[in-house]
């Protein structure tokens, strides 16, 4: 498998491993900050860079700027996913949620953060943004909570959601954000995960940069 899938495991298994420096973080903490706490008062990030234009790290159907030293690199899912076998397979379901396949992953560790912001496209079609969030939170295990909302863009609207997901294996509950639009090429759906909600808190300034300056490219 290649380097986009070695990452992907790689980040799975560090989400394990640094478990245990959270430990000091009780249920409370997370429930305090499940679907429905605001998200009004975090801040934009530095910008760094634009991707989605041609000649970009990710060549997509929306342009954005990502935040200062976050690194970005496509991703192919067909030829991460090809071949046969277990690894293959855990490929096939990294890269794959609900209607959309990961195309682009920005990577918050050279900020001194753990997670990721990524990017997730499908094919073109009738369906609105709404429905595509709505089954792509349906597809990932473990999620519940879901909140969606109307959201103003630069240049239309779009959907987001803010839910959670918990881990039986871990008993760990985090946050996590999505925002979904729709564009002539398909839809595209922008996902902020983390390690931990602490980890999610801290790279909401870079998904408010996203999600503020993001336009798609139609026309």
């Amino acid at each position: 498998m290649g380097n986009v899938g070695q990452g992907l495991t790689l980040a799975a298994l560090l989400t394990g491993l640094m478990t245990g420096c959270a430990a000091d973080k009780d249920e409370a903490d997370a429930a305090s900050k499940a679907p429905g706490s605001s998200t009004a008062t975090a801040k934009v990030a530095q910008r760094g860079g634009s991707l989605g234009a041609s000649g970009s790290a990710c060549e997509l159907p929306v342009t954005f700027d990502i935040a200062e030293f976050w690194k970005a690199k496509a991703v192919d899912a067909e030829e991460e996913s090809a071949g046969t076998g277990d690894l293959a397979d855990l490929a096939d379901a990294l890269l794959r949620q609900g209607p959309v396949t990961m195309a682009c992953e920005i990577d918050a560790k050279p900020a001194g953060k753990i997670g990721f912001l990524r990017v997730w496209t499908g094919e073109p079609g009738a369906t609105d943004a709404r429905a595509v969030l709505e089954a792509f939170v349906a597809a990932e295990q473990g999620a519940s909570g879901a909140r969606y909302s109307t959201v103003k863009l630069g240049d239309g609207t779009g959907t987001e959601v803010e839910y959670v997901t918990t881990s039986e294996l871990l008993e760990e509950t985090k946050k996590e954000h999505a925002l979904a639009v729709t564009t002539s090429e398909g839809p595209v759906v922008l996902h902020l995960g983390g390690m931990d909600t602490a980890e999610h808190e801290a790279m909401l300034p870079a998904y408010e940069l996203a999600k503020s300056t993001l336009r798609t490219t139609d026309g």
